[in-house]
């Protein structure tokens, strides 16, 4: 029993030795020649264009030239609304007054209130929740904008916080100056100027003049001279209009591409891509026009599912993703090609314990640096010419195989 014990012990010894002569060997050669070998393992290959986009939208801009005191908004910013709903009322003459007897009003319940020790009602809470994160946001904002919209915003969830109070209240003078603050709105609304929406769809303040410009039915005289002609600034938010409304087609927008590489040379119309806006979102686009310019093309590209988002920009950053692709990724100055029975054939050499062996394999997609690749199936084979043999002695790629670079043709 004791020669066996020994016996084990020194063949453990013997084994765990010869792995230590091995991984020094490794790193000796590796050390020798560090990027003589790549370990073939699965990834991702993409080809990509960085550029900018205008966005081009079906709207129907909602205005009266006649009027110019300023609009009341009854349906929100982003706010789906139906056919014939009402978006905003054009403010009267004597709007400014009234407003300012509301407001004086408003800080005379806000008081009141502080004096009551009652506990508001679930619907108040929610109200004075989202009042306060806007209040919180507000704090860091810096573009006057977004600043204007948030302060008009706050305003209007006073207005909803004060209208469920009247109703809920059993305090008679709030009570009281609620009513009198209702009939204040009603001297606001009683003969105001409505207006209605066309058609359904997003509502949207922000109006820049190139609603009726940039539109699906003007696609073909989009070229790049006009596109840049507009001088738009990449990323700038849309101002807020205080006379105009709109209305916009929430199915679908465009983007319009002015691009001069490689892959755009190439592009066609039905081409399916995907398109990155800002660095964070992605969406599948099909190319739907194609227009040459005066050096430049025009690429325009249907869009289904991009976010309300984009309804504050007209020109964005985009990256283009032409196709991407799993598989097995390796560099490109580790595949070799050489001709076959009449054909062009690509292949790597694989390193298996020292010994290294062709590999014939498929480019499925290919960038300036690396390549995705397959192995071939037998059918594939046949048509290429091997025979039999061949076949039965070919080798398929695996996960983890040692591939020689720069390797000597």
């Amino acid at each position: 029993m004791r020669k066996t014990s020994k016996l084990k012990k020194i063949i453990a010894i013997i084994i765990v030795f010869c792995i230590i002569i091995y991984i020094i060997y490794a790193m000796f050669l590796l050390l020798l020649n560090p990027n003589n070998i790549y370990v073939l393992t699965k990834g991702e290959l993409l080809e990509e264009d960085e550029t900018v986009g205008y966005i081009i939208r079906d709207e129907q801009v909602i205005k009266d030239e006649e009027k110019t005191n300023g609009i009341y908004k009854i349906a929100t910013e982003g706010q789906k609304v139906a056919k014939g709903e009402y978006v905003f009322r054009y403010y009267k003459d004597s709007e400014i007054e009234t407003t300012e007897k509301i407001k004086e009003l408003d800080y005379k319940i806000q008081e009141l209130l502080e004096k009551e020790k009652n506990e508001p009602s679930a619907d108040i809470k929610v109200i004075e929740n989202q009042i306060e994160e806007k209040l919180i946001k507000i704090n860091s904002l810096t573009n006057y904008q977004e600043i204007s919209d948030y302060k008009n915003n706050i305003e209007e969830l006073i207005a909803k916080k004060i209208n469920y109070i009247g109703e809920s209240t059993e305090n008679n003078e709030i009570k009281s100056i609620v009513n009198e603050r209702k009939e204040y709105e009603k001297q606001l609304t009683n003969g105001a100027s409505y207006k209605s929406t066309p058609i359904s769809g997003v509502v949207s303040y922000k109006v820049d003049g190139l609603e009726e410009e940039l539109t699906p039915s003007n696609l073909s005289n989009l070229t790049d001279t006009f596109l840049e002609g507009l001088e738009l600034k990449t990323g700038q938010i849309i101002s807020t209009s205080s006379e105009y409304g709109k209305v916009i087609d929430n199915f679908k927008c465009y983007v319009a591409v002015v691009i001069d590489s490689e892959l755009s040379k190439q592009a066609k119309i039905g081409d399916k891509v995907t398109l990155r806006i800002s660095t964070t979102e992605e969406d599948s686009a099909e190319i739907v026009q194609i227009n040459e310019g005066s050096g430049n093309r025009v690429i325009i590209f249907e869009v289904n599912n991009m976010s309300q988002n984009l309804i504050n920009y007209r020109k964005v950053a985009v990256d283009i993703i032409w196709w991407e692709t799993t598989g097995y990724k390796v560099p490109n100055q580790a595949i070799l090609t050489k001709t076959v029975n009449g054909n062009e054939l690509n292949y790597i050499i694989r390193n298996k314990s020292g010994v290294q062996t062709e590999i014939f394999v498929k480019i499925e997609k290919q960038n300036d640096k690396f390549a995705i690749i397959s192995s071939y199936e037998t059918n594939e084979l046949q048509d290429l010419g091997f025979n039999e043999e061949d076949i039965k002695n070919y080798k398929k790629i695996s996960n983890y195989d040692e591939i020689i670079l720069n390797p000597q043709k």
